[in-house]
């Protein structure tokens, strides 16, 4: 009876510290129907449940990663063009070894941009590794999630693949269509046409509140005027601005904002983009990139092996974790 009582006193203790380590907090939706078909593109079907970024990874929380783990930044997570007119403004202070970074509150929740497929698998070894702070090396930044070893070059990251104890990882790209289009109805191949819940072309209007079917993007086919959602300095919308344009499993802007990386074929983009028109969110529209390119309409979202009641977090996960840990020493007594 001690011992449970010291368990039920300590779990909460330490619930509250990790959530205090973990500074960055993933929000994520589960994807279920396993086993479901294809759509007409031949992606979608995945064969388990899994868990997906209800949003694009933000500037705010690429910020965190990069003053846990860039202080000298060996392998490049910062690009100056952040900076630039269609950056996503994280700024970059102090020399070498003593770099910090810091991003202002107007910009904190919109995603972040001029990142490589490189600079997401190194985020998603840093989550898997638990938000560790460092240098860039096997517990921080090279290994967990995926093995990196200091790839860099186009050529050396096309070679890497994802570990099978991955707690999260960049999504495939049938995982990532899967959570954008399929209906969301059981193990069928029953697909939307555009991942915000609809067979109509969106609007590209932020209107307070959000009638549905809404996304970030440039009008070139509708008004036919090339009208941007969001014009200069921000070209993209905070995660979530269009609360009722959801996909069916609850994800937000995978038709627009900005083009998202998968680990399918060379590495390819899905979705849509604020500098583009609304056809490249169709369900056909994806393309192969060179894993090493860095862009102002590209950014990514996480996922998970980890499946459990949305909302959930880093930190939660790594409570549950420890209970697993803590029932099984309590039975080997």
């Amino acid at each position: 009876m001690r011992r449970l009582i010291e368990t039920v006193v300590v779990l909460p203790l330490l619930l509250a510290t990790i959530a205090a380590q973990a500074a960055v907090t993933i929000d994520v939706v589960a994807v279920g129907n396993p086993g479901n078909l294809a759509d007409t593109t031949g992606y979608g079907s995945v064969d388990y449940a899994y868990s997906i970024g209800k949003y694009e990874v933000t500037a705010g929380q690429y910020t965190e990663f990069l003053n846990g783990v860039a202080d000298t930044d060996t392998y490049g997570l910062y690009n100056t063009n952040m900076t630039s007119l269609y950056g996503c403004q994280i700024q970059r202070s102090g020399s070498p070894g003593s770099y910090t970074y810091s991003v202002a509150s107007d910009w904190a929740n919109r995603p972040v941009n001029f990142v490589s497929w490189g600079d997401a698998v190194r985020f998603s070894n840093w989550l898997h590794n638990g938000q560790p702070t460092g240098t860039q090396g096997d517990t921080t930044t090279e290994d967990g999630a995926y093995d990196l070893n200091g790839a860099t070059t186009h050529e050396e990251l096309a070679l890497i693949t994802q570990e099978s104890d991955a707690s999260w990882f960049i999504p495939t790209l049938s995982e990532w269509y899967k959570a954008a289009y399929h209906q969301n109805n059981g193990a069928t191949g029953d697909y939307w046409d555009y991942p915000t819940s609809s067979d109509t072309a969106p609007l590209n209007t932020v209107v307070d509140p959000d009638p549905g079917n809404n996304a970030n993007f440039r009008d070139d086919l509708g008004t036919g005027d090339g009208t941007y959602t969001v014009g200069s300095p921000y070209w993209t919308t905070e995660v979530g601005e269009f609360e009722n344009s959801e996909s069916p499993y609850g994800t937000f802007d995978q038709g627009g904002n900005i083009w998202e990386w998968t680990t399918s074929g060379g590495r390819a983009l899905g979705g849509g983009t604020w500098a583009r028109d609304v056809s490249v969110m169709h369900a056909s529209a994806y393309w192969s990139v060179r894993p090493a390119y860095e862009g102002s309409a590209v950014g990514f979202r996480m996922a998970s092996s980890q499946v459990v009641p949305e909302p959930a977090s880093v930190a939660v996960w790594s409570f549950l974790a420890f209970c697993g840990i803590v029932y099984a020493r309590r039975r080997m007594r």
